[in-house]
């Protein structure tokens, strides 16, 4: 599968304007930091991924399994540590409507962490990058 989004930051800082597709969302920075808070940050994003590709995963299982299980809840907490390059994830998922018995649970735990962004981040990932120039 491969996903292109392009991401266009002019004169305000931090202000960036990323598309995928038909879709737009803006990436700032708090005002802290200097930027206007209009959007998330880039390590938000990071963290928004991997939640609503785990309620996604999620939804799709408990859906074909048929459980009444009316809403599926992540909240992923994510610390980065620079000068030891470690970046810690802590996901915690909760229901509504019906509380998961512990075989469900055991399982739902396996389906988490089959989510494909789950995946994308516990194994190897490169980076190439080129730069063109444009008139």
């Amino acid at each position: 599968m491969t996903v292109t989004v392009k991401a266009s930051l002019g004169k305000e800082n931090y202000y960036t304007e990323v598309t995928a597709g038909e879709n737009t969302l803006i990436t700032d920075e708090p005002v802290d930091k200097g930027g206007g808070n209009k959007g998330f940050n880039p390590f938000e994003i990071m963290a928004t991924s991997l939640a609503s590709c785990t309620a996604a995963t999620l939804r799709m299982y408990i859906d074909r399994k048929g459980w009444n299980i009316e809403k599926i809840n992540i909240e992923v907490e994510m610390e980065h540590f620079p000068l030891t390059k470690r970046t810690i994830f802590k996901r915690t998922v909760s229901f509504e409507g019906i509380s998961p018995d512990d075989e469900q649970i055991k399982r739902l735990r396996a389906i988490a962490d089959a989510c494909p962004v789950h995946k994308i981040l516990t194994n190897e990932i490169e980076i190439l990058t080129k730069f063109s120039t444009y008139d």
